[in-house]
């Protein structure tokens, strides 16, 4: 294997197709500028005047060392190419490289576009001409190819020769609707090579319906291909598009495939984790825990029996060495771990384990509450707590002497039914007692964020010489599970926040009682917070 891969990253319109997406122009800028400092080869930036999102991004595009590019259609069946006005609205968007996507499967040409097989040929090639022509780089998207290959060969390599010869420089075979294989993959792009279609100038462009977009790039690159086309985080319609979060540190890391990513920097590698993160906060969702890579899961090690090998060699059971991409090792407490996984976590949270301390009381306790409802594999800043109270290490800022939550459902003074959440919360603080209130409602009822906002909101309003830490952190996350049905149903309540830093934590409370639950994992959250600021207790 030799030559160099490509990289063509299609967040920008795949992504936009997602179930629930909808970026704003400064949102794809934002993106756009976060895949150039990754190393990406071609941004293709959407489809102009296909909407006025995408129209405004090309207006005032961002300036990129990748090849920024327009998506657009072949023209239309009965004109000209330079008389088609969808043509020239991707063509006005005066980008150097331009990607047409064309009907390759003689059933969509039929079906689909109900035109001859010859007027779909006659559409491909003029329109690649025309791009080409211009001076603009051409990139032909063969939709529907692998279907179309299987259902008439012939047919489907005659569009890819179509646009060869009209002076593509990349022609992409398509798994538009996501069901070829593997094997399939590798069987039909080394058949295309074969047919005329040079490696070089091949790219691959897979969906994900039956989970193996990745798998399925990878064997069209070892068949010969040399572009991948995918989206940060798999983004893409119905199950998505080839991860490209995935992808490029496999491309980048594997011995099989080394060489062929020089354009991704270690450094940029490094960087993977918190783009992807970046992502999903623009999204407003919740990053993928078991995501490869870049997953919080990712190099989690929950058994003892993992976690003893880990410590003493991390290769036992890490395929590749966390830090690359920008994350990092845990060793999670649960009622599935043993001491090596205490004594990982003790020493990764900075904490010296005094002679003869009692590591089984730890271990007890952690599967007696587990026991009760409690997970600390998903939350290991509470567990830091609970580990520190068991060593004598954990600090007293303040007492939570009480608090008090109302719900009220009223009218407010234009007469609309509104919800208002106030909270009262007392803490003793330096031998003195500090009562805040808060309330958490708005001019409508949507405006409401109930109770635990109330009660955050009041936490957190005047803890005295604590305030600037306080101040920067937030709730990003808020899960609630029932562990228990009926009448008696426990509830687990586990809060994710995080500073401007970046820094992340979570922490759990459980109790039968939702709000009690919510409050735990709270005031977990603020003493962790405070613990690592190195505030004085």
């Amino acid at each position: 294997m030799k030559d160099r891969l490509y990289l063509y990253d299609t967040t920008l319109r795949d992504g936009q197709q997602t179930q629930g997406v909808q970026f704003s122009a400064a949102e794809k800028t934002e993106i756009a500028q976060m895949l150039d400092a990754l190393g990406v080869d071609y941004i293709e930036g959407g489809w102009p005047g296909a909407n006025p999102t995408d129209s405004d991004f090309f207006a005032a595009p961002p300036p990129t060392r990748a090849m920024l590019t327009a998506f657009g259609m072949t023209k239309r069946a009965g004109r000209s190419a330079g008389n088609d006005d969808v043509l020239a609205a991707v063509l006005n968007a005066g980008t150097q490289a331009v990607c047409l996507v064309g009907k390759t499967h003689e059933f969509h040409v039929r079906e689909a576009l109900g035109i001859p097989l010859d007027d779909n040929l006659d559409n491909i090639s003029a329109s690649i001409a025309h791009v080409a022509a211009l001076g603009r780089e051409a990139l032909f998207d063969a939709e529907h190819f692998f279907d179309g290959c299987k259902a008439d060969r012939d047919y489907a390599l005659s569009c890819l020769i179509a646009a060869r010869d009209a002076g593509a420089r990349w022609i992409v075979l398509c798994d538009t609707n996501g069901g070829t294989l593997p094997h399939e993959i590798a069987e039909i792009t080394a058949q295309v090579i074969a047919a005329g279609i040079p490696g070089a100038r091949l790219g691959i462009h897979a969906h994900d319906d039956t989970g193996n977009a990745v798998a399925c790039t990878l064997a069209a690159v070892r068949a010969g291909a040399r572009q991948v086309q995918g989206t940060l985080n798999g983004l893409g319609e119905r199950c998505g598009n080839a991860n490209l979060t995935t992808l490029i540190p496999t491309l980048a890391l594997k011995p099989e495939f080394a060489g062929l990513l020089p354009q991704i920097a270690s450094e940029a590698l490094r960087g993977l984790l918190k783009t992807s993160r970046r992502l999903d906060e623009i999204l407003n969702r919740a990053p993928q825990a078991n995501a490869p890579y870049v997953g919080a899961s990712a190099f989690a090690h929950k058994a003892g029996l993992h976690a003893s090998a880990i410590i003493r060699n991390p290769t036992t059971y890490e395929h590749v060495a966390p830090e690359t991409v920008g994350n990092a090792r845990i060793i999670p407490m649960s009622n599935q771990a043993g001491q090596s996984n205490l004594r990982a976590r003790l020493s990764d949270a900075g904490l010296t384990v005094p002679e003869g301390a009692d590591l089984g009381a730890i271990l007890a306790d952690v599967k007696a509450r587990e026991d009760r409802g409690y997970a600390y594999d998903v939350a290991e800043a509470s567990f830091e707590l609970l580990a520190r109270r068991h060593l004598g290490a954990l600090p007293r800022f303040f007492d939570v002497e009480r608090y008090r939550v109302i719900v009220e459902r009223r009218r407010n003074a234009k007469g609309a039914q509104i919800s208002v959440s106030e909270a009262v919360v007392t803490v003793r603080l330096q031998g003195q007692r500090v009562m805040s209130v808060s309330e958490s409602h708005g001019e409508t009822d949507l405006d409401d964020r109930g109770p635990v906002n109330a009660l955050w909101r009041a936490l957190g309003k005047d803890l005295g010489p604590y305030q600037a830490s306080i101040d920067d952190m937030r709730l990003v996350d808020f899960r609630v599970r029932i562990t228990q049905g009926g009448t008696d149903a426990v509830t687990r309540v586990t809060i994710d926040s995080e500073d401007r830093q970046g820094t992340r934590w979570s922490t759990v409370g459980v109790s039968a009682n939702i709000v009690d639950a919510s409050f735990e994992a709270l005031h977990d959250a603020v003493v962790w917070k405070l613990i690592r600021d190195g505030a004085t207790p």
